[in-house]
This record gives structure tokens, sequence and C-alpha cells, in this order.
């Protein structure tokens, strides 16, 4: 297993707060709120997941790759390889 990042604890809260809109969002839906409601609380749990996406991704960009290749311990080409495969999720 991996280390955990300075940044995982926030991103683990980030993503409790969106699961947390998610199951209001469910609640919403069995009690017959309307859908404007249902939109506006179904983007918050969009940017919520976005934002915690982000700041994993730009955490792993610094800190994995890096300071990988910084103090030696990963090559340009690894880097690069690590880069290209996050690539796809920005």
């Amino acid at each position: 297993m991996q280390d955990a990042h300075a940044s995982h604890p926030d991103i683990v809260k980030r993503l409790k707060r969106a699961h947390g809109h998610l199951a209001g969002v469910i609640a919403m839906i069995e009690e017959g709120r309307s859908c404007v409601d249902l939109a506006q609380q179904l983007h918050a749990v969009e940017s919520a997941i976005a934002n915690a996406k982000r700041v994993l991704i730009e955490d792993h960009m610094e800190n994995c790759i890096g300071d990988g290749v910084a103090d030696g311990g990963k090559s340009a080409k690894a880097a690069l390889a690590e880069f290209k495969a996050l690539a796809k999720y920005l």
C-alpha cells in the first residue's frame, strides 16, 4: 500500500460531503421534490467529486511524479507515462 498523501484527508472530507449530498438527492427524489431542486443538488455532487479528483491529480503530479523525478526515484520516461495515464482523467 502506498503512503497516504497529505491531501488524502481533505479528499476524504470532500467525498464524504459529496456522499451526503447524494444521499440527500435520493431522499429528495423519494419525497417528490422539484426537478430544479434535484438538478441543483446533483450539480453540487458533481462539483464536489470533480474538486476531489482535481486535488488528487494535482497532488499526485506534484508529489509522486515531480518529487519522484527530482529525487531520482523515477525516470523522466516513467514520469511521462504516468502523466499520460492521468491526463485522460483531467
